[in-house]
């Protein structure tokens, strides 16, 4: 029924709408998406909700997309919602009144100190927590994307040396230091939980999933953000990596070094974070200064 939906819209696109046709490939391209994205959460074309679009969205912004690719999903979604009440598969439309991004909040957003704290000792207890432990270690330690994370092989990791090697966007590689801690987790979760998820199986993945196949970013979105309920923590694997750069220059940390810890290719995207932690500082004044 998926299927037959998104070619029914599709068709209406370029009939009787009178699309381009590479309007109507990249509107077909981001659905796709979309839907494989409802899928996971199981819902369907015709059952998701507000709450899915939003979801969406921030996965979308986790995975680094730009505002304006953004913009252009949202668009395909709000009028595929239209098609569907024409066509009469449903009887509201779930995008009506959804922020458009141009009035988004540009600065990025990070948790406190505190806040990765509870996050992190709130993983405990399940089948993976070795695995999830490690994964969450990293990305606050090394301030790595989630599509870094996840691609991360084996032989990426030097565990002697003290370093992951990464390759970002643009292919561009990259070496991040990771703390001892770290490292001591990793350790772990590849001696005592890899091997019993591969059973017996190959894998270049360094973080696996039941199945012993690579993990999504998907998969890795929705626990961090079931972690972070039981920590009360709103955060998502973006939010970690502004954390990491936002408590690196708060603690004394150059820019440059942290741009090129991030995988920034210009510094005035780096830049962002002195905003953010200016900010902060400027809170503290106002709370604590007598003359504020």
């Amino acid at each position: 029924m998926e299927t037959d939906i998104l070619d029914g819209f599709l068709t209406y696109l370029s009939v009787e709408r009178g699309r381009a046709a590479n309007t109507v490939l990249s509107y077909e391209r981001d659905l796709r998406k979309f839907s494989a994205f409802l899928q996971n959460e199981k819902k369907s074309l015709v059952s998701f909700g507000k709450a899915e679009i939003i979801n969406f969205i921030s996965l979308l912004r986790d995975e680094d997309y730009t505002t304006a690719s953004i913009a252009r999903k949202l668009s395909a979604i709000r009028s595929l919602c239209r098609y569907l009440m024409l066509e009469k598969f449903r009887r509201e439309d779930p995008s009506e009144n959804l922020q458009t991004p141009s009035g988004w909040e540009r600065l990025p957003k990070a948790v406190s100190v505190d806040d990765m704290k509870r996050l992190l000792e709130a993983i405990r207890g399940g089948e993976l927590a070795l695995r999830d432990l490690a994964m969450l270690e990293l990305m606050y330690a090394s301030g790595l994307r989630v599509s870094e994370l996840v691609s991360l092989r084996v032989e990426d990791v030097n565990l002697d040396g003290g370093f992951v090697r990464v390759m970002g966007k643009g292919s561009r590689e990259r070496v991040v230091p990771v703390s001892e801690r770290t490292i001591g987790r990793i350790s772990m979760y590849m001696q005592q939980l890899r091997p019993r998820l591969l059973k017996g199986r190959e894998s270049p993945y360094l973080f696996i999933s039941r199945r012993g196949t690579a993990l999504t970013r998907q998969r890795f979105w929705q626990t961090i953000k079931e972690y972070g309920r039981r920590a009360g923590v709103k955060v998502t694997p973006h939010v970690v990596r502004h954390s990491f750069a936002t408590h690196l220059l708060e603690g004394g940390a150059d820019l440059r070094s942290v741009q090129k810890m991030l995988g920034h290719s210009d510094i005035s995207t780096t830049q962002i974070y002195t905003k953010v932690t200016s900010d902060r500082l400027k809170r503290i004044y106002g709370k604590y200064h007598p003359r504020a």
